[in-house]
């Protein structure tokens, strides 16, 4: 039997999120869309199979509803699942979900926070490949200014999150 990955839509204050769960209940990828297709093309190849929809994925929907409800750490132990080729980017991934929500890093910090500090742009890169958006919370990195820098789903999105997680 060929293993299948399931989606889910929910409607958040700051627009849709998808979510991508594996056959085991892990997160594959999530974004703030309401395009299964976009989400699956930035899982790895390896972790990509058909998505059946579903309207509720049981622990991790309850996690983002208990996020938004303001209970922002309810998504920490969310599990993930995602690969590369680049071991640097695996642990840069595993980091970024220690980056605690109210307490927003810059590229310089997240790089240092992953043991290599001179790697800021191999840092910035790993939040830009990042296809678990929120449970891989590539929102909480700011440029060394102080600034939003990109984030995939919109500035709007990031600032919306930013701002939940101050007033969490």
């Amino acid at each position: 039997m060929t293993p299948t990955l399931h989606s889910s839509t929910m409607a958040t204050p700051t627009g849709p999120l998808t979510i991508l769960v594996g056959p085991d209940g892990a997160v594959r990828a999530a974004g703030f869309t309401d395009d299964p297709d976009a989400l699956l093309r930035l899982v790895h190849p390896r972790l990509r199979h058909p998505v059946r929809s579903r309207p509720d994925l049981g622990p991790v929907t309850a996690a983002v509803w208990s996020y938004l409800d303001g209970e922002l750490s309810a998504i920490d132990d969310v599990p993930v699942e995602q690969h590369t080729d680049g071991a640097f980017m695996a642990h840069a991934w595993r980091t970024l979900r220690r980056v605690k929500p109210g307490e927003p890093i810059t590229y310089t910090g997240y790089a240092e926070l992953a043991g290599r500090p001179r790697a800021v742009r191999a840092a910035a890169a790993a939040c830009a490949r990042n296809a678990a958006a929120l449970f891989v919370p590539c929102h909480r990195v700011l440029r060394t200014d102080g600034g939003l820098g990109g984030y995939r789903w919109g500035l709007p999105v990031k600032t919306w999150l930013l701002a939940h997680e101050r007033r969490g």
